[in-house]
């Protein structure tokens, strides 16, 4: 596992919770955990229970069964090419690269591969998402005509919040875009169908924050915000949006689908439940996704007792790592992540251009 912060406590947590849980998954062993910094390495590793530790990914990434790249965007395509090169199974954090030119890359060498490489889009795994999407391929919405998807923080509302390697286009490749808007359009894909073309601008509010290590300012190089008009090659339509400065929204992502006959609405701050409005009601109905029955919940408690943020990563490493031992394929995997940085491109394109932009095929 490379990089131990945000990602990797919930990766690790993830695998730790696994034998607990999930009967069927594959016995894993936390081998090796790299980083750069050998005392904070080491304290992360006893901390997240693995066994050693490696300053150097070139080193490990062909010794291991699996190989997780929770790192910083810039460090996405060349570690993890390497390990697809070397036959090893890969599981990256999203967007898949900095830049489109990197993705293609990556997705390039998992063709070649031929073993699971999969992109850590986690929301899939939230069993009301599951259950919207069973109710949309069985015809319950009718046709689908629209999507809604919008991803709000407000962690840089304050313009003295430090700067980060992800206010920095070098390294991140674009803010709130391919941070949270990633998200919006794995959702949009997975739901509805690809995505044809785009229109939208991006925003910055804040042109300089303090540097990360406190001499100076930095300038930011991405956008705090963006919006965009949709359009997915099945004829519906929909919007994008998501912002990093939105002051009070901690972690809104929200998704809102229209059929002819119906529509859901999924909020991730409430994450157990689906709004589902169908032909015989006059408005919306909550429905509490907790059942034995409901995608996942088999593995844990009985109904009405709730999951939470964490379970997603729970489900996802067990559908991965399941793929891994049994050398099965997985999705949403690299030609996923592939669709999806295209749709992030073509909406910076479609923002430079002032114009609609036809995502790549």
């Amino acid at each position: 596992m490379l990089g131990y912060g945000f990602m990797g406590k919930a990766h690790a947590n993830a695998v730790a919770r696994l034998p607990m849980f999930v009967d069927d998954a594959p016995a894993v062993e936390r081998d090796v955990l790299i980083g750069r910094d050998e005392a904070a390495l080491a304290a992360a590793a006893d901390r997240l229970g693995f066994a050693r530790t490696a300053t150097d990914w070139r080193e490990v990434v062909d010794d291991v069964d699996a190989f997780y790249n929770l790192g910083p965007n810039h460090v996405h395509p060349e570690p993890t090419i390497a390990a697809l090169e070397a036959g090893t199974p890969v599981l990256c954090e999203k967007p898949l690269a900095p830049r489109l030119a990197g993705a293609e890359r990556m997705a390039d060498a998992a063709a070649d591969a031929d073993v699971p490489a999969g992109v850590g889009f986690n929301y899939r795994y939230v069993p009301a998402i599951q259950y919207a999407k069973e109710l949309i391929e069985a015809g319950e919405l009718g046709d689908i005509r629209r999507f809604r998807g919008r991803y709000l923080q407000d962690w840089l509302v304050d313009p003295e919040a430090p700067a980060s390697w992800r206010t920095d286009a070098e390294r991140a490749g674009s803010g709130a875009l391919g941070d949270l808007g990633a998200h919006t359009v794995d959702l949009a894909r997975f739901l509805v169908g690809d995505i044809e073309r785009v229109s939208g601008p991006t925003t910055t509010y804040v042109d300089e924050r303090p540097a990360a290590e406190g001499q100076g300012t930095e300038a930011v190089t991405v956008d705090d915000a963006y919006s965009a008009q949709i359009r997915f090659e099945n004829g519906a339509a929909g919007t994008l949006e998501a912002s990093r400065v939105a002051p009070g929204r901690k972690n809104d992502h929200t998704v809102e689908i229209e059929g002819s006959e119906g529509a859901v609405r999924f909020s991730l701050e409430r994450l157990n439940e689906l709004e589902v409005l169908g032909p015989a009601n006059r408005g919306f109905e909550t429905v509490l996704v907790t059942e034995a029955d409901d995608p996942y919940l088999e593995h844990w408690w009985p109904p009405g007792h709730t999951l939470g943020w964490e379970h997603t990563f729970v489900h996802e490493n067990a559908e991965f790592l399941s793929a891994v031992a049994d050398g099965s394929a997985y999705s949403p995997d690299f030609a996923d992540g592939l669709a999806v940085q295209r749709v992030l491109s073509a909406i910076q394109e479609s923002d430079e251009r002032g114009e609609w932009v036809a995502v790549a095929q």
